[in-house]
């Protein structure tokens, strides 16, 4: 079923999608699917992409593969580099691609961003590929787990990663036409606003940690960590057993942070931390286990006394409101968006929504026609409020790119 939902999802959107300005564009998408994982469905994908721009040849393209192109990977970058005339192609293998045509997860496809114009790619390092003072975010990708050395704060990040992608050693990520551990790249050019939706619904205050042991949370509010969790459940999930843990997430807030001009994180809530959810100062860390033994919570990373926690939830409405929530607040920042990118959890999309990825909609609802290219991938980069990039994951990761604003041409009058 998921699989014919899939292919009329593609379907629709090539029919309904709206018409497109006949004049030449600086950047184009397209999304090509086929049964078998040879270079001409990327070339086809290319073609379409570059003939929308109405460019001869590419400064830049974007190319995403699913799986099915893990042993081909090389050839397949290869060709797009040929067709495009073009060396500087970057991107990775993922669970499942998408644009603004629709999403493919369980056959061969590829997806394609093409830059054309004044719009390039650069592989170079730092800020100065920009030719101006503010470092741009850099476009991350990752083949594997995400690289320790992106953590740090020099460079702010958006992208993704995608773990297990072949049953193989040999790279799934490629920038600068050649196969890579991973891909970093520069959008010269272009502004780039990101905007992280974690999905997550807060079910309770947050409280006060007043005892820990390592990964256990044992204490906070004056109450055991299990009875704390079980009191905040809806009383749909309290009776479970065992308790859906992968639908929580325990959420510590970043008490130092303080708010990012350059990314958005949001997650819904009307409670009285709204101001610390508003400026990305919190983080969502996983619920390992409930132990009914001595009434502790296990978490993936360790907490300390002092630390407010709340407990959330991730359903699927919850995640659609999220999503609204994040694209409302870049719309309100990017008055007339080229194109836009979108790395998101494959738990997030069509798995999650009964075989429609109904986040991907609300995008397509805000940004009518917009350019857009997309992955599933099992992590997914974001820079954090408390400084540094973050390996998140379950999120989904937008960024929308738009023509930098122009500075007045000021001269002095003495």
């Amino acid at each position: 079923m998921l699989a014919l939902r899939h292919r009329r999802s593609l379907r629709l959107a090539r029919e309904d999608r709206p018409l497109r300005s006949a004049a030449a564009m600086s950047v184009a998408s397209a999304l090509v699917a086929g049964n078998d994982p040879r270079p001409a469905l990327a070339e086809e994908a290319l073609a379409q992409a570059l003939a929308r721009t109405g460019a001869c040849h590419a400064t830049g393209v974007l190319l995403f593969l699913t799986p099915d192109f893990a042993r081909h990977a090389q050839q397949t970058v290869s060709a797009v580099a040929r067709a495009a005339q073009c060396t500087e192609v970057a991107g990775g293998i993922a669970a499942g691609v998408f644009s603004e045509y629709g999403w493919v997860l369980d056959r061969p496809a590829a997806a394609v961003m093409v830059f054309a114009g004044d719009l390039s790619l650069h592989h170079g390092q730092g800020g100065l590929a920009l030719g101006h003072a503010d470092r741009q975010a850099v476009l991350s990708y990752a083949g594997g787990s995400f690289p320790y050395p992106w953590g740090d704060a020099t460079n702010k990040r958006f992208g993704g990663s995608f773990a297990g992608s072949g049953g193989g050693s040999a790279p799934t990520a490629w920038q600068h036409s050649r196969l890579a551990p991973s891909c970093s790249v520069h959008l010269c050019g272009a502004q780039v606003d990101v905007a992280v939706s974690s999905g997550w619904s807060l079910l309770a205050e947050a409280r006060p940690i007043e005892r820990s042991r390592a990964y256990d949370l044992l204490q906070l509010g004056g109450e055991t960590a299990l009875d704390s969790l079980l009191a905040a459940l809806p009383a749909d999930l309290r009776e479970q057993s065992p308790l859906p843990l992968g639908a929580l997430s325990a959420v510590l807030f970043d008490e130092d942070g303080a708010g990012s001009a350059g990314a958005v994180a949001s997650l819904g809530s009307t409670l009285a931390s709204e101001d610390a959810f508003a400026a990305g100062a919190w983080h969502s860390t996983a619920i390992l286990s409930a132990n009914a033994a001595d009434r502790s919570v296990s978490l993936a990373e360790g907490s300390k006394p002092g630390q407010r926690l709340a407990w959330a939830i991730r359903r699927p409405q919850s995640a659609v409101d999220d999503m609204r929530r994040s694209v409302g607040q870049l719309a309100a920042v990017v008055a007339k968006p080229l194109a836009g990118l979108v790395f998101s959890c494959f738990g997030r999309g069509p798995y999650f929504h009964g075989g429609d990825d109904r986040e991907l909609d609300c995008l397509r609802q805000s940004f009518p026609g917009l350019p857009l290219l997309g992955v599933y991938g099992t992590g997914q980069i974001a820079a954090c409020v408390a400084g540094g990039n973050r390996s998140l994951h379950n999120a989904v990761v937008t960024a929308l790119i738009s023509h930098p604003p122009r500075r007045p041409n000021v001269q002095s009058q003495s």
